[in-house]
C-alpha cells in the first residue's frame, strides 16, 4: 500500500452509498482525486437521492455492474458488506487494480492531518458532531468524515457527512465493529463508552486497549463509564457525568422541553437536544476542545448553535398532541437512552423498534431485553416490526416476535406488528395527545421514506 492518500488520482468506490463510504468519497473528492462508484441501490431510469447528490459534488456514479472500473482506476475502496462475487471486484483483480477496505483509506487519511478520532458503542456520530461545531464556531475549520449528516451541513444540500476544512484538524469515527478502531494513529483519541455490541467484552477492551496505545498525544475517557474508566491514562484529562474524579465534569443537568442545561466548572452551557447521554457526549467534546485550546465560553457558544445530526432524535414534528422522533438507535443501550431521553418530553412514550441482522439480534436478545425493560415506564409502550434483512447467507433462526414475547414476560407493554407498513393502523386508537412516539432502527435505507410517510400519515 501507498504511504500516503496523494498517490491515488482515480478512485472507485463499491458500495458508494453507504453513509461511511460516501464520507470518504466525498473527502477524496474535496481534496482533489478523481471519485466515482457504483451501489446495489442505483438503479437505471431510478431516481436515488444519495446518487444526485454525490454527482453535484462531482463523483459518477453507475449501477454495480463492472461499467464504471477502466483501466485509468488506480484504486478501488469496498465496505465491509461487499462480496468478492461482486462485478466491480471480479474486474478490479482481472486488471490488477489495488483494492482496499474504507477503514484502510481512511487511515491514511487519518496520517494527513491532525486528526481527533472519536470511539465507543454509542454516540461517535454525535460527539463527532459537537466537536465540529464546536470547531468550526472557534475559527478553526476542521474537517469531519463522519458516520451520519450533521443538519448543519444538510442545509447545503449535501449528504452531511464530510467536510475537508481549512484547517489542521480532522474529526473522524473510530469504529470497533468491523475492528477498524486499532488502524487509526490520532493526535488525540476519545473513549466515550463500552458496551456489548457488536462483540463480547472482553474483545472490546482489547480493540480500545491497542486504539489506547495507538494514540500519539492524548487519550481521553469517560470515567461515568465502568469500562471505559479502566483505560485512563489520568483521570484529570478525562470527562463525566457528576463526576468529581473527571477533570471536565458536567453537573446540574435539567431538562426542559427540548433544551439541556448543565455546568462545567463555572460556565453554564445550553443545548437543542435530549437526554443525559446528549450531556455526557457534549462533555466528551468539550474536554476535547479544552485540549485543544479552545476555551470554555467558546465551547458553550459551539454547543448552543449545535442543530444536531440526521436521525438522532430528529424531531419530525407534532400532530394532535402527539411528538413524533425518529432515532438511529440500533443497540441496546442505546434503544435504552433513546427511550429515558424522550421522557422527561411527556406523559407517555411509545417506541417502535426494528431490529437489523439476525445475527446481531440473537447475539444481544437478553442485553435488548434487559436494557428496554428496564427503561420503560409503567405507562410506556414498546413494539417491533420484524428484523431488517439485508441480504447474504444469514440464518433467519430468531424474530424480533421472540423479544417481544421475552418483554412481556417481564411485565413490559410489548406488541409485535411484523410488516412495519401495518404499524400505524395498530398505534392510532392508542396515540393520545402528550404521547411521544419514537421510532428506532438502523443500517435499512427505507427506514427515512418510513418515518416521514408515517408522520405525514398521522
Amino acid at each position: 500500500m501507498t504511504n500516503g492518500i496523494s498517490g491515488f488520482r482515480n478512485i472507485f468506490f463499491i458500495g458508494i452509498a453507504g453513509v461511511g463510504m460516501s464520507a470518504v468519497a466525498q473527502y477524496m473528492r474535496g481534496i482533489g482525486a478523481n471519485v466515482s462508484g457504483s451501489d446495489r441501490y442505483f438503479k437505471k431510469d431510478e431516481y436515488n437521492k444519495t446518487r444526485e447528490q454525490l454527482e453535484e459534488e462531482g463523483i459518477l456514479c453507475f449501477e454495480q455492474d463492472g461499467s464504471g472500473i477502466t483501466d485509468t482506476t488506480d484504486l478501488v475502496v469496498v465496505s465491509t458488506a461487499i462480496e468478492d462475487t461482486v462485478p466491480e471486484v471480479r474486474k478490479a483483480r482481472d486488471l490488477g487494480i489495488q483494492i482496499i477496505k474504507r477503514s484502510e483509506l481512511l487511515a491514511l487519511i487519518a496520517k494527513s492531518r491532525k486528526t481527533i478520532a472519536v470511539a465507543g458503542t454509542s454516540g461517535k456520530s454525535t460527539t463527532a458532531a459537537m466537536i465540529y461545531q464546536i470547531f468550526a464556531d472557534a475559527g478553526l475549520s476542521p474537517g469531519i468524515i463522519s458516520g451520519a449528516g450533521l443538519t448543519s451541513i444538510i442545509r447545503e444540500g449535501r449528504i452531511g457527512n464530510a467536510a475537508v476544512g481549512s484547517g489542521e484538524w480532522l474529526i473522524i469515527e473510530a469504529d470497533e465493529s468491523d475492528g477498524s478502531v486499532v488502524l487509526y494513529e490520532p493526535e488525540i483519541g476519545l473513549l466515550l463508552n463500552v458496551d456489548r455490541d457488536h462483540q463480547e467484552i472482553d474483545e472490546l477492551m482489547d480493540l480500545f486497549t491497542v486504539f489506547k496505545n495507538n494514540c500519539k498525544s492524548l487519550f481521553i475517557v469517560n470515567q461515568s463509564n465502568t469500562l471505559a474508566k479502566q483505560l485512563s491514562d489520568s483521570a484529570v484529562n478525562d470527562f463525566g457525568f457528576e463526576n468529581e474524579e473527571a477533570g471536565c465534569n458536567a453537573r446540574n443537568f435539567r431538562q426542559e422541553g427540548l433544551k439541556l442545561f448543565f455546568t462545567i466548572e463555572d460556565q453554564n452551557f445550553e443545548m437543542n437536544a435530549l437526554g443525559q447521554h446528549s450531556v455526557e457526549n457534549a462533555a466528551a467534546a468539550v474536554a476535547v476542545a479544552l485540549k485543544a485550546g479552545i476555551s470554555l465560553d467558546q465551547c458553550a457558544a459551539g454547543l448552543s448553535g449545535y442543530e444536531g445530526i440526521y436521525r438522532r432524535h430528529q424531531i419530525l414534528g407534532e400532530k394532535q398532541g402527539v411528538w413524533v422522533i425518529d432515532d438511529y438507535a440500533h443497540n441496546p443501550a442505546k434503544c435504552a437512552a433513546s427511550i429515558r431521553a424522550c421522557q422527561p418530553l411527556a406523559h407517555k412514550v411509545i417506541a417502535w423498534f426494528q431490529p437489523h441482522g439476525y445475527g446481531p439480534t440473537k447475539f444481544l436478545r437478553k442485553d435488548f431485553v434487559d436494557e428496554i425493560s428496564c427503561a420503560l415506564r409503567p405507562q410506556d409502550e414498546i413494539w417491533m416490526s420484524e428484523i431488517f434483512y439485508a441480504g447474504g447467507t444469514a440464518v433467519k433462526d430468531i424474530s424480533a416476535g421472540d423479544l417481544i414475547d421475552d418483554l412481556a414476560a417481564k411485565g413490559s407493554n410489548a406488541h409485535f406488528v411484523a410488516n412495519r407498513n401495518d404499524l400505524l393502523p395498530a398505534l392510532r386508537p392508542r396515540l393520545q395527545p402528550g404521547t411521544v412516539l419514537l421510532l428506532m432502527g438502523a443500517r435499512d435505507p427505507g427506514l427515512e421514506e418510513f418515518t416521514n410517510k408515517l408522520f405525514k400519515d398521522l
